[in-house]
């Protein structure tokens, strides 16, 4: 494991924005500018990308891949790889804002996960983070923070306004061609207004509901669209029983060793 040397500290209280903690409970999310500096963004970008493309295991053409493997590479847990990601993805100023946005003193690291969205790569369905996860998806919040500057044609995210509040809509509908179009005529039933986050430097964030409907566009660029998410929970959640596959799956690699029932705090899940 690579040391962290001579890195900038990001264990800062991170200064909200008065009407951030009202708007991520009542729409479900919040766009928040500079949560890292530039100089942060470029310098964590650099080791972020240098890890997460040593540890890519994504080989086929895009053609050949589904839906799901067309959206982005995905490389997750990197702070377990190499000490330099672990002071980004541990830092008490990203935790402190999702403690806040929670409502709670402390969160738990579900994990993290670079999304690297290639030159053509395909759009992310409409889905909810929660359908994956065995805890309170209420407790539960993830920060998506673009490593380069995005510009409104490569895409950020959208969300369906107010969507949380509904809690889990389908625990059979997970990120597929699928999920697109049942979520995309849940939307239109229940009248949610859908906003864009648009475009985005290195080193904002939009913070999100495990319960907040949400989808990307396509990538059109040359560009390969750099973001890094991490996933946190209110400390004291216990495990859930797991509803589907998927959920069994995340048990098992996110909370080794523990049952449902048992408090959602394994060696892979640090308190901050």
């Amino acid at each position: 494991m690579t040391q962290a040397t001579s890195l900038p500290s990001l264990n800062d209280e991170f200064p909200l924005p008065e009407n951030a903690v009202t708007g991520f409970q009542e729409d479900g999310w919040a766009l928040l500018r500079n949560v890292c500096s530039p100089e942060e963004a470029a310098t964590y970008g650099k080791v972020i990308r240098e890890v997460a493309i040593a540890n890519s295991n994504e080989t086929r053409p895009m053609e050949e891949r589904d839906t799901y493997g067309k959206a982005f590479l995905q490389i997750t847990n990197l702070w377990r790889l190499d000490e330099r990601v672990a002071a980004y993805t541990l830092s008490k100023r990203f935790a402190g804002i999702a403690a806040k946005l929670l409502g709670v003193g402390h969160v738990r690291i579900y994990h993290d996960q670079a999304l690297f969205k290639e030159p053509g790569g395909g759009h992310t369905p409409w889905h909810q983070d929660g359908y994956f996860w065995p805890l309170d998806h209420a407790k539960t919040v993830t920060m998506w923070m673009p490593l380069i500057d995005v510009p409104a044609e490569m895409g950020t995210m959208s969300f369906a306004d107010k969507s949380h509040q509904a809690g889990i809509v389908s625990l059979e509908v997970g990120i597929s061609d699928s999920s697109e179009s049942y979520y995309e005529q849940y939307i239109r039933d229940q009248g949610y207004s859908v906003t864009t986050s648009g475009a985005m430097k290195a080193g904002d964030a939009t913070f999100h509901s495990g319960l907040t409907l949400h989808k990307a566009p396509n990538n059109p660029t040359q560009t390969v669209r750099e973001v890094m998410t991490i996933i946190y929970f209110a400390d004291g959640l216990r495990i859930a029983e797991p509803q589907n596959t998927n959920q069994r799956n995340d048990l098992e690699t996110w909370f080794p060793g523990a049952n449902a029932g048992d408090l959602a705090a394994t060696e892979l899940n640090p308190r901050i």
